[in-house]
This record gives structure tokens, sequence and C-alpha cells, in this order.
């Protein structure tokens, strides 16, 4: 290519990107895996090796108001701080000790609460399915990818029954702090829905402690007034954290899930013939077309990465997207094969900040693509012009138009 892409030519506000990242993707980690990024002062990772390694190394720091005044990433951070109330940081950005202490915490209750989940998951599912009984075409994200993680979630933390339909639209305005180009109205939508969550968490704490129930607030604030280091206000923004980025990334993982399949008639019957291949199908899922397109550190020392020299500060960027289909990792990195032979992608990330919701994620869509093509046999795609959402650093789709052959 004559002119390395730069900046938002990798993210989906790109229209080629956006449309299919790949060949992109691909030249850069063949030419320049290891790139500076001017437009946004950081360094770009696009080999598996390199990426494993940072995400694996548990020196290098996750907060980007840690990274120098060229990160663009701490400015989005700072303008951020600046229009949401002062308190504590979620774990997604925090750093030790705040990090290690919270999530030690957390992780514990959350697995527990996630093992317990998959009868409540897939009567989740079993509704959403039969809602769609009789019909012979919908919008499969609308009306399936994307009300399941809301519901699940709002199950696990105990959200009263007749509070779901504000509870959905809060995380659906919420959604807006990923996308740094979001109009005024979107900003206000944002901050209406951070504060009304926010509030309304504060009264399912009261409630829980005057009348304990069997849902996830009530373990976390057992755990606390029995004397656990951490704080209400923490729980609450950890409570928020796992609503929004469960709700986007594993609306992404079903509905780029189905499209897969619909695409390659042959891996769906595979699935069909022998569903015991479910959890290594969502993990082909997943690498294949990850819903992140990148994660971030901070470098806390001068290191060299990939040959390239790095100065303490300066801000990483590891590419899961590009990782997931290096051929030095995966043979034949742009088949779709749901029997690859196990290979440890890295479409949750890794290290210490590995994603904490990766199990009900996993579970979630074993249960979602296992339901729908039970339930849908002969379903089909009504075209294959994917409208891409356009929100950077993501990769899901708007709608999936289905039919019911």
């Amino acid at each position: 290519m004559s002119e390395t892409p730069q900046g938002l030519q990798f993210t989906a506000l790109d229209p080629v990107y956006r449309e299919d990242p790949y060949p992109r993707l691909r030249e850069a980690r063949d030419v320049c895996p290891v790139r500076r990024d001017a437009f946004f002062g950081a360094v770009q990772l696009m080999k598996y090796a390199d990426v494993r390694g940072v995400l694996t190394d548990r020196t290098l720091w996750r907060d980007p108001m840690r990274a120098d005044d060229t990160s663009l990433a701490k400015r989005r951070a700072m303008m951020e701080t600046d229009s949401q109330p002062v308190g504590p940081r979620s774990i997604l950005t925090a750093d030790d000790p705040d990090h290690g202490r919270v999530r030690g915490l957390l992780t514990p209750v959350l697995y527990k609460r996630f093992n317990e989940s998959r009868g409540m998951v897939d009567q989740v599912v079993a509704r959403r399915l039969d809602a769609l009984g009789g019909r012979e075409r919908f919008d499969l994200i609308a009306e399936y990818a994307m009300p399941i993680p809301i519901e699940v979630i709002a199950h696990l933390l105990g959200v009263d029954d007749g509070r779901l339909a504000e509870f959905r639209a809060w995380s659906e305005a919420i959604i807006q702090s990923f996308n740094p180009g979001r109009s005024p109205e979107q900003t206000e939508a944002m901050s209406t829905g951070y504060n009304a969550a926010m509030d309304y968490l504060r009264e399912l704490m009261t409630a829980r402690r005057a009348a304990p129930r069997d849902d996830l607030i009530s373990d976390l604030v057992a755990i606390k007034d029995a004397g656990a280091e951490i704080s209400d206000d923490e729980i609450r923004i950890n409570c928020l954290t796992l609503l929004i980025a469960g709700n986007l990334t594993t609306t992404d993982l079903i509905g780029n899930g189905v499209r897969l399949f619909l695409q390659h008639p042959g891996e769906l019957a595979k699935l069909k013939a022998d569903p015991s291949l479910i959890g290594a199908a969502v993990e082909e899922v997943l690498r294949f077309e990850p819903p992140v397109d990148q994660t971030g550190r901070v470098a806390s020392r001068d290191m060299e990465i990939g040959g390239c020299p790095v100065k303490a500060t300066e801000q990483l960027s590891p590419s899961l997207r590009a990782a997931n289909r290096d051929p030095e990792v995966f043979p034949e990195p742009d088949v779709f094969d749901i029997t690859r032979a196990r290979a440890p992608h890295v479409a949750f990330g890794g290290g210490a900040h590995i994603c904490l919701g990766a199990p009900l994620a996993r579970i979630e869509g074993q249960a979602a693509f296992l339901g729908l093509f039970q339930r849908f046999p002969d379903l089909a795609l009504v075209d294959d012009a994917p409208r891409w959402r356009a929100l950077p650093f993501f990769r899901g789709l708007e709608r999936l138009d289905v039919r019911v052959r």
C-alpha cells in the first residue's frame, strides 16, 4: 500500500474497516506488526506473541491516566472523569492495589453465581424464543441477541421484574460511553441513564440489607457488611460495569455467531449433528469474529516489544482482532472451523485484567446458539449485506434480518 493506515482507519468509524477489518489488519501485521500511531498516541501491536506478552505482563499498567499526554486514551479518560461524579474506578481500568483488592473479592462471588446460572440462562433464552414463535422473519439483534444478556444480568443482580424495561433503557443509553463521536443528545441520555442506574443500584443495596434475596446484590452487600474491604460505591460501579460490558459484548457474540453459522452451513451441520461441539464452537466464534477490537496497557518502564523500543508511560494498544488471525498461531486463520484444534485466543484479553464476565458470556453464547438452531433448524439470512455498527473498538451488527424457511 502506498500509505500506511493510521488512527481512525483502524476503527469502525472508517467504512472500509467497518465492512471488513481483516485485510487492513493482515497487511499491518505482515508489514509493521509493532507501529506507532500518531493519532492515538499509542504503540499498536498486531502479532499474537507480542499481544499475549503484553496482556500477561503484570508489571504494566491498565489505567490510561498513567499514560503520557500524547495518548488519546488518556485524554478521553480525562473527559469522562470531568463529566461523571468523582468516585472509585471500576476494575476495568484500575491498577493495583485497588484492582487486586476489589477483583479478589468480586471473583469468587461472581463465579459462584455464574456457575449456578445455566438453568436461569436457558429460561431467558426459552422466553425469547417463545416470543418469536410463529414469526416468519425477525431482526435477530433487536429481538434475540440484545435482550438475552440484559435480562440475564438483571436477573443475576436482582432487578425487580417491574423495573426491567427501565433497566434495559438505561443500559442501552450507557453504551454510548464507548462512542467518542456521540451526539449531545446521546451524551445527555448516557448521563441520565448512568445516574438513574447508579441510584437504582443504591436502592437495591438498601433493600437487600433489610431483606436479603437470592441474588448478586445480596451476596455483595453481605461480604461488605461482614468486613470485606470494599465500599458501597465500589460495588455499585463494578455492578454497572458488568452490565455495560456484558450487555454490549455478549450481544455481539450472539449476533456475530449466528451470522457466521448461517454463512457456513457445513459448520452449522456439524453442530446440529453433535451438540457437544458447542463449547468449541463458541471459542471459534470468539476467535474468528470477536466483539472487541483492542485493549490497552501503559508501559510502566522503558522496554522493547518485537524489537521496537518503548518508553515508560507510552500507551500500548494490543489488537485482539489481529492476534486472533495470526497464522503463526492459528493455521488457516481466515477459515471458520468449529472443530479447530484448541488454541488460546485473546478475545477476552488476558492476564490480571482478563474479562471477569467471560464465563457468563460463554454460558450465554452456548445457550443462545443451541436454543436458536434447535427451535428454528431452517433459519436463513434474508440477505448477507451486514449492517455493522459504527462504534469504535467494537464489532457488532446493528441489525440481522433472518427468516424461517
